[in-house]
């Protein structure tokens, strides 16, 4: 089983490497909004999902995609845990 913090860094580490957030932006943080924000856009979205699927192993339905709020590092990483918990 998956620690909370191992997931939320891994996914943190992805963003900011893909897309090229830099260490001294003082907005990021575990729970910005990526998309409204700018952080993401929606190809990039496409690419966030992929990276949970490979990663984690962790399915990613279009109906997750609405059920499920997957807009911060923190709520990906919840959904995850949340998937693999089998409470979703």
């Amino acid at each position: 089983m998956r620690d909370i913090h191992e997931i939320i860094a891994r996914l943190r580490t992805f963003v900011r490497e893909r897309f090229n957030v830099s260490e001294s932006d003082r907005d990021f943080s575990d729970d910005v909004h990526l998309f409204d924000f700018g952080y993401v856009d929606s190809f990039g979205a496409v690419e966030l999902m992929s990276f949970v699927e490979t990663t984690f192993g962790t399915e990613v339905t279009g109906s997750d995609l609405i059920a499920y709020p997957l807009n911060t590092v923190r709520e990906i990483a919840t959904f995850v845990m949340k998937r693999e918990n089998g409470e979703i």
